[in-house]
């Protein structure tokens, strides 16, 4: 069998699966089938309400196909013999409409199937490998909320039934840690229909986590050389239209609103409000680099299908920080906001960490000179610390060439946290200068730097990495004393008024349940320690450990205890 990319794999599945789904459902209609990250997916039109019983079926029906090895066979055809092979089919119709005139239309043959594609695809249906359908879900055709509900059928492919046997395993133990159901069984944070789709609601426990993600990410950012900004949550529409926001962005920003007729719009970004920090006076090169940071709340309108817990939402806390120097100083500062950033994701627990570099694209602003000097300073720092990154060319963003990191979590997916981006447009749009050795006035280098990149989709990725058992550092609860019966609690009350003063944040079970009960119930909140006092304890001063990490460490000392506590404190990824 010919090797062929994952990408390949998955579309080819999504046409073998449209296929089997014609074969079932004869007056389906058809809208797109692309390859995902993880799988791929296509959606239908038909009067049948799909349920997982019904993709069983489908999924052995492509099985057959599969094994049968047809061949995939494209073919190019005119428009109108285009729109006579697509008669009936409303949705491929629209999307006929969408390729431009004179560029070729071409189609795949898969057997009895026919599909409108650039493809491409595997020579045969034998080359698939294995196959598993997911789930049905519903989609607005085109993403829009106007437009017909369509039915989403997700599956994956991968090129050998071990490859999808190890998949499979780590979306089960996905679906366990999902953030959402952790979220709800550990009173993290919540969402309210009165409040709004997308707007969360931070619950103490959650709030206090949060809290020590906050404070820890300030420390960091004043010993690193930062200094931390303020900025409204909302700006008049000269600044967005200075921006660019207006122009490029205005369906995600929120409807105006008229302040003393003026019109104001809530931010969905903060740097236009760092940049009138930087112009506030006029700035001297003796002044750079500033490292301005801002863990600042922006709101970006998101279509309520692509709402996902906290991963997905429409107001959040962006870690934003912008980095203005010179030409002469940007090598030395990528390469310390990368390193910094690296440390920062590690101290969180996340070690396999991957860069991704996206160079210049056809239509970018900025002298090509910049652009070079941008992505070799951005290359350097990444060997500089001694990684590897992949190249995406021409990837880039029009104002600038980025890096992206990527982190593995415990189950070995891949999120994205921190952006490098550099910013030829804004120094432009808002006139940014400094004046230089010369006397003369320059323009300024400018970096954009999200370093967990928001607040609320890192908590999610943070609950789900650690599966709800936070480090001891992060637990919102990090121990718990259980008094065996009503006649160790003035003793239990003590140990833990001795443990607050000690800085830990300590609770006292002091419930009539049993004993069996008030362990199962701490364990179940993933509780860093359970500590147990009963007659013998009370008596010896003593408190039985029981260690998440460690299991059972028996009787010891308090002042034992305190010193093993601050130990693990010490270091923040146990």
């Amino acid at each position: 069998m010919a090797n062929f990319d994952l990408s390949t794999i998955r579309h080819s599945a999504a046409h073998v699966m449209a296929a089997a789904v014609k074969q079932l459902y004869p007056d389906a209609k058809f809208d797109i089938g692309p390859a995902t990250e993880n799988g791929f997916y296509y959606d239908f039109d038909m009067e049948h309400h799909l349920v997982a019983e019904d993709l069983k079926e489908i999924e052995k029906r492509m099985k057959k196909l599969i094994a049968q090895k047809i061949p995939f066979e494209r073919f190019e055809t005119s428009r109108d013999e285009a729109e006579k092979l697509l008669q009936g089919q409303n949705y491929k119709l629209e999307r006929l409409a969408d390729i431009e005139e004179g560029a070729p239309i071409s189609f795949y043959r898969t057997g009895e199937y026919l599909d409108l594609c650039r493809g491409p695809h595997v020579d045969t249906t034998g080359d698939i490998g294995a196959v598993k359908l997911l789930s049905v879900a519903g989609s607005y055709f085109r993403g829009d909320e106007k437009n017909p509900m369509l039915q989403r059928v997700y599956g994956t492919a991968f090129a050998t039934r071990e490859e999808l046997d190890s998949y499979l395993k780590m979306m089960e133990e996905a679906a366990k840690r999902d953030h959402r159901k952790l979220g709800t069984e550990l009173d993290l944070f919540g969402f309210s229909d009165n409040v709004g789709p997308g707007l969360v609601l931070w619950h103490p426990k959650g709030a206090l986590i949060r809290h020590l993600i906050e404070s820890y990410w300030k420390e960091e950012h004043y010993k690193n050389g930062y200094q931390l900004l303020y900025t409204p949550h909302i700006g008049q529409s000269l600044l967005w239209e200075t921006s660019g926001h207006l122009d490029f962005y205005r369906e995600s920003m929120y409807s105006s609103m008229e302040i003393d007729e003026r019109n104001y719009y809530v931010k969905p970004m903060n740097c236009p409000f760092h940049i009138e920090v930087y112009r506030s006076k006029l700035r001297s090169y003796r002044e750079l680099p500033l490292r301005w940071a801002e863990l600042g709340t922006v709101y970006r309108y998101e279509k309520s299908g692509a709402l996902h817990g906290l991963m997905r939402v429409r107001g959040f806390t962006q870690d934003d920080s912008h980095i203005i120097c010179t030409p002469e100083s940007i090598e030395d500062e990528i390469a310390e906001v990368l390193r910094f950033s690296l440390a920062i994701n590690r101290s969180f627990g996340f070690t396999d960490i991957k860069p991704y570099l996206s160079t210049r694209p056809a239509k970018a602003v900025g002298e090509p000179e910049r652009w070079e000097k941008a992505i070799d300073s951005l290359r350097k720092a990444v060997v500089k610390c001694g990684l590897e990154c992949e190249v995406d060319e021409g990837g880039g963003a029009f104002y600038g060439p980025k890096i992206d990191l990527k982190i593995k979590d415990a189950i070995g997916r891949e999120w994205q946290t921190t952006t490098i981006q550099f910013d030829f447009n804004l120094p432009e749009r808002f006139d940014m200068t400094y004046v230089g050795k010369d006397g003369q006035r320059h323009r300024p280098y400018m970096v954009h730097r999200a370093l967990l990149g928001s607040l609320e989709r890192f908590f999610g990725i943070l609950v789900e990495h650690y599966a709800g058992a936070f480090p001891l550092w992060l637990a919102p609860e990090q121990a718990r004393i259980l008094p065996v019966s009503e006649a160790q609690l003035g003793k239990a009350m003590e140990y833990r008024d001795a443990m607050r003063r000690a800085g830990f944040r300590v609770e006292v079970d002091a419930e009539s349940a049993g004993l069996g009960a008030k362990i199962r119930a701490a364990r179940n909140e993933r509780l860093p320690y359970i500590l147990v006092v009963g007659e013998r304890e009370a008596a010896s001063g003593g408190i039985a450990v029981r260690s998440r990490r460690e299991g059972e460490l028996g009787a010891m000392p308090l002042d034992s205890l305190l010193k093993k506590m601050s130990e693990e404190l010490a270091n923040k990824t146990i």
